[in-house]
Formats: C-alpha cells, structure tokens, sequence
C-alpha cells in the first residue's frame, strides 16, 4: 500500500467523534481529551447530547458528538473539525457541516449498509457525494468486524463485543496524533478496574485501533501537536459542573462552614449534586429533594441554621423556586443557586445550550426583589465563580444566583488545582457579644446595609425570621407604608454597595477600537477568539466581558459610553443588551443574537462584528 501522504504539524487541531448515543462517543472524547492534556496541550470541549432520552437506533435524532480543541491557546472547542469520527450514516449526515476541505472523515463502513442509509434518510448509496464531502480525506474502516475478530477468543457475546467499538475508533484516533498508549491504558483501569473482562476487552481493542493504523498506511494525514510549557502545579481535566462543586466546598472550608446541598436531580444541572454527594468525608451533606420547591426550601432552612448553603437547577427549576427565593430576599438570608441554563422554554431542549434564563434571574420573583447575578465564563472559571458567589452570599446577606450552562457545564478543559492561601478569606457579619443588648434581628451596618448575622442557639440572639415586611428599627412585623418604602430602598441599597467589591469591568482588544463587543457568561471563548482574529486582520476590535450582572461593575457605564459602537453578542434575544440599554441610557447598543441552541461559531461572530463595522 501507498505510505501515508503528510504529516501535519500544528498549533492546535479539532477533533469530532460522533456516533449513536449507545456508541460510547462521549468515554471516547472523554479519554482523548485527558491524554492530551497530559500531553501538555490546552483543551476545550464540547459535549453534544441528543435531546432525546434514546431515539431510535441509527435515526439522525439520537446522533451524539463529543468535539475537543487541543493545541496552543485555545479558547474554544472549535468551528470546523480536522478529523470526524462518523461511527453511521446518521452521525455523517448530522455532522458533515462542520468538516471543512481536507478533514479526515473515518467511518465504519460495516454500518453504511443501504438499510443503515435509509434509517438517516439518505437519498442515494453514496452518502460522500449527497452530502457535498467531495475534498475530505475519507477513511473507511471495518470497526465491527475488525473488534468481532479482536475479540473472538474471549468468549463474548456479539452484544458485548460491539460495545468496544469506540476504543477501536479511539485507537485509531491516538495512532493519527501520535499518542502514547500507556496514559489510555491507566484511564480505562480508572473506568473498568472493578470489570475485569471489560476492562481486558477495552485494552486489547484499543491497542488492536493503534496497530491498525500503524500497519494499513492508510493515505491520509496524521498529525502533531507538541506539548506547551505550562506552570507546574496538578492538573486535571474538569467540566464545569465538578468545578462548581469544588468551589463551593473551598468556600465553605474558607468560611469554616459545613457544606449544604439541597437540589432535585435536573439535567443539565444534576451532576453537581452527584459529585457534591461524594464529599461527605469534607462535612458536605446533600439532600436529593421530591421537587425543586422543597429543593431550595431546604437550603434556606440549612443557611438559617449556620451553613452554606445552595441549591442547583436549571431554568424550569429557577421558575419553581421564584417564591422561595423571594422568602431568602426578604428574610436576608445566604444562599446560593446555580442555574445551569439549557434550551428552553419548558421541558425544551434539556441537554443544549443558551444563555435565556438572565431575565428569570434578575426579576423572575414578585415584588421588588433584588438580589445578586453573576455568570461563570468557561469550565475553569466555575470554581472561581462559584467561590465568588458563595462568599458575597455569604459577607452580604443575601441569595445570589451563579448562571452557568450547558457548554461550559459539560464542556471541560485542563484546570490547575489552585493555591487556596491565594483566595481571599470570607468572613460573613456575624454579631459580637457586644450586640446583644437590644439587639434585632435586623439591625445592619450602616454603611453596607448588612444585617447581622446570628446563629440559632446563641444565647441572648434568639430570633425569627419570616416572609413578612418587618420595620426596620424595631424587627416587628410593620404594614406601614412609609416604613416598606424604606426597606425596599434598603434592600436595593444592599445589593447596590456590592458593586464596591467586585472587580473592575477589564477592556482587552484594540485600545483605538471605535467598537466594544460585549458578552457575558460562557460565551467568552467564541467571543475572545473572533475579537482576537479580527484584530489580527487589521480590523481594531475591543472586548469586554461581564461575569457580574447585579450590580454591574462600577465602571461599566463609563467603559461602554466611550465607544461609538457596542455590539452585544449572546444566545438570546437580547436580554443583556436590554438590560444594558436601561442601566446606560445613551449608549449605542447593537445586537447579536442566536436561539439555535448550540454555542457561537467564531467565524459567525466575525461576520457580526465586520457588518457592524462597515454599516
């Protein structure tokens, strides 16, 4: 056979696996996303579920992918991909929009049979040409057969046998980049250390994927990507669910408070209730609820009596506990809520992306109800902001919603386990003994509007909080209207100072830029990316990004008067860039907006930004 045409050496490259939702695409994606971190290399990922609880087999709706972006400052898990995994006609067909001329598209070709075509409504027996995939690199590879013959002399049944499918997939991937077979070796003992003979089945197949690459010269192109330079410390691959929940426990170990989870199981939310579940041995105590109303109704309970504590949704979980965060504004109350927002409305599109929940989470309660809003930017970025988020719940007296979503609360990239003694501390405004006399319940700081803190069973604080309007000098349950005039102005006032603690709004980009892109949330790596390409055209862009929403930074008014242009990109319809226009009357506030359910493409946003430029 012909020896391979190239090898292709790379800053950074995107590869997409896909295949039926039982295929095991995500373990595949999973596993060669570790090795590349442990290769040195950035990563950004991107798990891309079906909606469907299990479509029909073979069918374009139960289609899952599993995209990662490895190499040198990488921001996103990438447009266009390098190389597609397609494991049938259906993962093709649903994927073949991002395989740009010259991808390697590797296919089983023992599932394009012409029943397996009519399945993903193909019109013709040569789904390459329908599909336009004319100038890609197509591998074509027997993976059932090659895996039945694998594992013939281990006594499986044909069943079992196939479910090893994606480690020859993932075998052949690791022979196209060169990677080492002994890190895959350790992950699957990891994975299937308690299953023997699933565990020896995965390894042989995948090393059989590796040595049939290495020994079929396949003329396609393989690849190289050399490890950065990184700062030393432990690494990990993290998504952003696991990371909220590490930030939360480091907050609450700062704050020398027990961890509370009160949560009800909701995608794409609910593995931060798993892995806080794990946690015991730290003092974090999780109590899986029989609805969301109940949910948060515990973490109140639990942040009345000393802990930190929250609670985890997502958007329908947010409408359902609007009454009861309403109880935590008014009886001032600590708490955390993590909505990881998904497609909406209702039941929706539960395992994709938007950013649709900001205005649920800045009015969605009745009455005057202020508290804090903040988003979480990337995978990493979640610990931080949880943390954040848990100690201004915490110093001020207040709930305070963390909005992250289902990109980067499934998307993962290599994080470097932090120095806690780098983190501020977090000291929440506990009363003195020197209060007691004449103490009330909501008697505050002046100048912050705190109220104090007590802990019930301290002698001499003891205390009731409820629902009801309460006066501000005395505590005591007040109707008068003069009287709810000023707690509601206090209440505002409180959440209105924390703009005093917070960072700065930070520009980056072009500083002669006349135009601001502006975005918020997990939305940064799309959005970081096209500025940066933009002015590496010549193009002078600059750039803000907001990860605190109520209150904004104390500079953001000045910072978004001083363009001529501010374009305001998110997977909405509008929602920050509204919210902007009411809170900086006067600015030139433009629009992007996607409701497609699925992140930014950079090259979209760079189109956004270039007919901005030139209209």
């Amino acid at each position: 056979m012909a020896e391979k045409t190239s090898i292709i050496e790379a800053d950074k490259l995107v590869i997409r696996f896909s295949g039926d939702s039982g295929d095991g695409m995500q373990l595949a994606g999973t596993i060669f996303s570790n090795l590349s971190a442990v290769f040195g290399n950035e990563i950004s990922t991107f798990p891309d579920y079906p909606a469907e609880i299990r479509a029909p087999q073979g069918t374009l709706g139960g289609v899952s992918g599993f995209q990662v972006h490895l190499g040198k400052n990488v921001h996103t898990p990438g447009d266009k991909c390098d190389v597609l995994v397609a494991m049938n006609p259906a993962a093709l067909k649903t994927n073949s929009k991002f395989a740009k001329e010259g991808t390697v598209v590797i296919i089983d070709e023992d599932s394009f049979s012409k029943k397996d075509l009519e399945k993903a409504d193909y019109k013709t027996e040569d789904p390459f040409a329908e599909l336009g995939l004319t100038n890609v690199q197509k591998l074509s590879v027997p993976v059932e057969t090659m895996v039945k013959e694998s594992l013939a002399e281990m006594g499986m049944d044909n069943k079992a046998m196939l479910r090893s499918k994606n480690m020859f997939a993932l075998g052949l991937v690791c022979w196209l980049f060169n990677r080492p077979m002994e890190h895959a070796m350790e992950m699957l003992k990891n994975k299937f250390g308690k299953k023997p003979s699933v565990l020896d089945a995965n390894i042989k197949v995948i090393t059989d994927g590796y040595n049939y690459g290495n020994n079929i010269h396949a003329t396609v192109s393989t690849y190289r990507i050399e490890g950065g330079e990184a700062n030393k410390g432990i690494y990990m691959d993290i998504n952003g669910n696991k990371a909220v929940a590490y930030g939360l426990v480091a907050a609450a170990e700062k704050a020398n408070l027990e961890l509370f989870l009160g949560s009800y199981p909701i995608t794409p939310a609910t593995d931060i209730l798993h892995e806080l579940s794990k946690l015991k041995a730290l003092g974090v105590k999780t109590v899986q609820a029989e609805d969301e109303i109940a949910g948060i109704a515990t973490a109140i309970g639990a942040s009345f009596a000393g802990d930190l504590a929250a609670t985890s949704t997502s958007g329908p979980g947010l409408a359902l506990k609007g009454e009861a965060l309403g109880l935590a504004v008014m009886s001032e109350i600590p708490l955390v809520v993590i909505d990881v927002m998904r497609g909406g409305p209702s039941t929706g599109l539960p395992t994709k992306t938007e950013q649709t929940d900001l205005m649920q989470a800045l009015y969605g309660r009745n009455g005057e109800s202020p508290l804090v809003v903040m988003a979480a930017s990337t995978p990493t970025d979640c610990f931080d902001m949880a943390f954040m988020a848990s100690k201004i719940a915490l110093e001020h007296m207040t709930p305070v919603i963390l909005l992250t979503d289902a990109f980067i609360g499934n998307g993962s990239s290599a994080w470097r386990v932090p120095d806690m003694d780098s983190y501020p501390a977090i000291n929440p405004p506990y009363v003195t003994e020197a209060m007691k006399e004449g103490w009330k319940p909501y008697k505050r700081n002046p100048e912050t509007m705190v109220r104090y803190k007590a802990i019930p069973g301290m002698e001499g604080f003891a205390h009731r909080l409820g629902g009801l309007e309460k006066d501000f000098n005395t505590s005591a349950i007040s109707t008068s209207p003069e009287n709810h005039q000023k707690m509601t102005d206090t209440r505002q006032a409180k959440i209105d100072y924390i703009a005093n603690v917070i960072p700065a709004l930070e520009v980056t980009g072009d500083p002669e830029a006349d135009i601001l892109v502006v975005g918020w949330g997990g939305t940064y790596g799309h959005l970081y990316t096209a500025v940066e390409e933009m002015n590496l055209a010549g193009k002078p862009v600059a750039y803000a990004h907001f990860n605190y929403i109520s209150p904004l930074p104390k500079n953001a008014a000045q910072v978004i008067k001083s363009y001529k242009k501010v374009l305001v990109c998110e997977l909405n319809n509008g929602q920050f860039a509204g919210y902007l226009r009411a809170k900086v009357p006067g600015a030139n506030i433009l629009q992007y907006n996607q409701v497609q359910a699925q992140p930014f493409q950079v090259s979209e946003i760079m189109e956004a930004i270039t007919k901005t430029m030139e209209d």
